[in-house]
Order: structure tokens, then C-alpha cells, then sequence
């Protein structure tokens, strides 16, 4: 069985084509140019673009099935349409894709919209597909370093209520089950930590693990946006925006039925951030 992962040289791609590996799964990788870092034994390495078919049919021909993963990118949409009808062309046994929870509830969020119009293709034509729901990615937060490190903040405005968070090793492990056994046709899953975060959470737990304080910078969504300006382009700023704000308006808490079915798929129960937090801690520290 020849699965092909789009994605697969980022980190939940990455994860995902670990997890194939490990299942005795045949896994090429397209990737827009070949990486600089040696790839894990096994894995064939093709170079396209989810905006050329052309590369994106020759890398598919021999392939049994697909997992579908698109960046956060302005034609995300565009990108997975092309993939996805192209799978569909040559009858692909299988396509995990990648989408978010509670999509259906954030059409006013740019990639959000454009995961559900995915959703939608795949339950309109006969290809079998499982779909992946994860939260907020736990390791997200890799990247805030300097700011609780340094500058003792967690700036990140997720709000106080609590809102779903997922681990990158459980998509990855969903996906390889999904891609690799049987009974996941047509199924949806959320992908769901057994605890929520928020800002003041999760200022208070990397306070203790760094024995220092650390202070949540609140939910200023016009302040946040702007910061990020400097960093990516100001549409996907504002997309992010639109994202955080809808958990703080409207909610993004998961279930502890979520939470049994995720756990039953797994075999084991899904990781925390507290967890994550703990090792990354110790981690910097060392």
C-alpha cells in the first residue's frame, strides 16, 4: 500500500508519515522542493506544487491513497480541490483529511470556510474519505519561547472560558490508523485534549513549570492583529483573528464523549498541554 502525503515535510505531515512508517506503510511525500535535512528511511520524496495538477497527478499515479493536509494559505481552497479531484480522477481507495473542530461554526473564518467547502466535496463523490477534527495545536505554543521566557507573558488571546487543544502526535496517529485500517469510511473524527486551555490556564501552569511568573496578556484581538502584521502577511493576521475571536465569542469547548471516541480510536488516552508544557519546560531548561 502506497500512501502520499501532501504536507509532509512540516510537523503534523511529518508526524503523519513517521506514523505510516511505523503501520509498515509504502509513503511518498510531496513536497515543493526537496529538504535539506536527510528523510527518514523509506519515504520517496517527490517535488510539485498543490497549484500545478500536472505534478500533483504524477504524484499520485500509483498511489492507493492520500493524506490530505493544506497550509494556511489564501488558496488553501483552491490547493485542496486540486488535490482532491485529481484523487478522485484516479480512484483512490482512501483520503484522510486534515480539517478543524467545529468547523461548521466558524464560516466567517477564512480557512475555516474553506476546510468545510473541502468537507463538503468529500461527502458529495464516491471516493472514501475519513476526516480529522483537531482543536487548537498544542504545539503551537514551541514558539512562545522569548515572550515567557524573557518577557513573562503568554500572548497568545485564547480567552478565559477554555477551548479544545490538540496534540500534533494524535493527528498523526489518527491519520496512520485511518489510512492503514479498516472501518474509518466516512467517518469523522475530532481530535481533542482531555483538558481545556485558556490564557489565564496556561500563564499559571508555565509559571510553575518555569518558576517564574508569567502574565496573560488578555484578549485584545485589535492589538494582537496588529502585532502579528510584523510577522506574516496581514491577511492571514487578520484570519487568525477571526479564528481566536470566534473561540472567545462563541465558544470551542469539547466533549467528554469527543474525548471517549478519540481515546477508543487511539488505544491510549489523548495527550494534555500540561503534558506537552512539562516536557517542553524541561526541555528549555536543559
Amino acid at each position: 500500500m502506497k500512501i502520499l502525503v501532501t504536507g509532509g515535510t512540516g510537523n503534523v505531515g511529518g508526524k503523519v508519515v513517521s506514523e505510516l512508517l511505523k503501520r509498515g506503510a509504502d509513503v511518498r511525500v510531496l513536497a515543493r522542493k526537496r529538504p535539506e535535512e536527510k528523510v527518514e528511511a523509506g519515504v520517496e520524496i517527490v517535488t510539485g506544487d498543490l497549484l500545478d495538477p500536472v505534478s500533483v497527478e504524477q504524484a499520485m499515479q500509483g498511489v492507493d491513497k492520500l493524506f490530505l493536509l493544506n497550509a494556511v494559505v489564501a488558496d488553501e481552497l483552491t490547493q485542496a480541490l486540486i488535490a482532491y479531484g485529481i484523487a478522485k480522477r484516479l480512484v483512490l481507495k482512501h483520503v484522510t483529511y486534515l480539517s478543524v473542530f467545529k468547523v461548521e461554526q466558524f464560516r466567517d473564518v477564512p480557512h475555516f470556510a474553506s476546510k468545510l467547502a473541502v468537507e463538503g466535496a468529500l461527502r458529495e463523490f464516491g471516493v472514501p474519505f475519513t476526516i480529522l477534527r483537531p482543536g487548537y495545536y498544542i504545539q503551537n505554543d514551541l514558539g512562545l519561547k522569548d515572550p515567557l521566557t524573557k518577557a513573562g507573558v503568554y500572548p497568545m488571546p485564547l480567552g478565559t472560558a477554555g477551548i479544545a487543544a490538540a496534540d500534533m502526535r494524535d493527528i498523526a496517529e489518527a491519520a496512520a490508523i485511518s489510512l492503514t485500517e479498516d472501518g474509518h469510511d466516512g467517518q469523522t473524527y475530532d481530535i481533542v485534549s482531555p483538558t481545556l486551555i485558556s490564557g489565564p490556564g496556561n500563564a499559571a501552569l508555565w509559571s510553575k513549570l518555569l518558576g517564574n511568573e508569567i502574565k496573560y496578556t488578555g484578549h485584545d484581538f485589535d492589538q494582537w492583529e496588529q502585532g502579528m502584521r510584523s510577522r506574516m502577511p496581514a491577511w492571514s493576521a487578520f484570519d487568525l483573528r477571526m479564528m481566536l475571536e470566534g473561540y472567545f465569542e462563541r465558544g470551542f469547548v469539547s466533549t467528554e464523549m469527543e474525548v471517549a471516541r478519540l481515546t477508543k480510536l487511539l488505544g491510549h488516552t489523548p495527550r494534555t498541554y500540561e503534558e506537552f508544557a512539562t516536557e517542553t519546560a524541561e526541555s528549555w531548561k536543559a
